[in-house]
C-alpha cells in the first residue's frame, strides 16, 4: 500500500507559479512511476506529467509543455510539479499518482487531490 498527499495549492493570478508537492509513504518509493493528473469542473480526469523510478525520464501533455515541469527527490519520497506562467484552463484538483510496471495509471495508488484556481 502507497498512501499519497499532494499539497502546494491554492488561488494564483495568470500568469503566476505554483509548486505542487507530493508526498508518498508506505512502500518503496523508488520502485514507483510517479505522475500528476487533473480534473476540472463537468471534465474528465485528464494527464497533466510523469516521471519515471529515477527521475531520468519524463513526459508531459502538450498543454503544459514548457510550463510545467515534473521532478521528484527519492531520499525525501517526494514528487513535485513547478508550475509556471499558469492560465485560467489550469484550474482543476490536481492529483498525483504512482505506478509500478507497465500497468495503467488507474491500477495503481491515488491522493486526494489539492486544488489550483488561476484567476484571470
Amino acid at each position: 500500500q502507497v498512501q499519497l498527499v499532494e499539497s502546494g495549492g491554492g488561488l494564483v493570478q495568470a500568469g503566476g507559479s505554483l509548486r505542487l508537492s507530493c508526498a508518498a509513504s508506505g512502500r518503496t518509493f523508488s520502485n514507483y512511476a510517479m505522475g500528476w493528473f487533473r480534473q476540472a469542473p463537468g471534465k474528465e480526469r485528464e494527464f497533466v506529467a510523469a516521471v519515471i523510478w529515477n527521475g531520468g525520464s519524463t513526459t508531459y501533455a502538450d498543454s503544459v509543455k514548457g510550463r510545467f515541469t515534473i521532478s521528484r527527490d527519492n531520499a525525501k519520497n517526494t514528487v513535485y510539479l513547478q508550475m509556471n506562467s499558469l492560465k485560467p484552463e489550469d484550474t482543476a484538483v490536481y492529483y498525483c499518482a504512482a505506478k509500478s510496471g507497465p500497468g495503467r495509471w488507474e491500477g495503481g495508488y491515488w491522493g486526494q487531490g489539492t486544488q489550483v484556481t488561476v484567476s484571470s
